[in-house]
């Protein structure tokens, strides 16, 4: 597994989320994208991957972490505090 924090730049990092996975986990990092790819657990419905993604980062970054943008997008930038 990459480290995501490798690619926090201006403490943002851009991600994207395949949501309804069986385990969250880092797959890798899409150069063409320039985003980190990440499975989750949660469906993407009533903003529960949302939710997941937050708390998901926060435990591998132990940083706090908001949606920037890209609430209904599977490519979402994160602001990492």
């Amino acid at each position: 597994m990459i480290n995501p924090a490798d690619y926090i730049k201006d403490n943002s990092l851009r991600i994207i989320v395949k949501p309804g996975k069986k385990q969250n986990y880092v797959l890798g990092y899409d150069l063409e994208r320039e985003a980190v790819i990440v499975e989750i657990k949660a469906p993407a419905q009533d903003n529960k991957a949302n939710k997941e993604v937050i708390k998901y980062f926060y435990k591998l970054l132990k940083r706090h972490v908001k949606i920037k943008s890209g609430y209904t997008s599977h490519v979402k930038v994160l602001l990492i505090q």
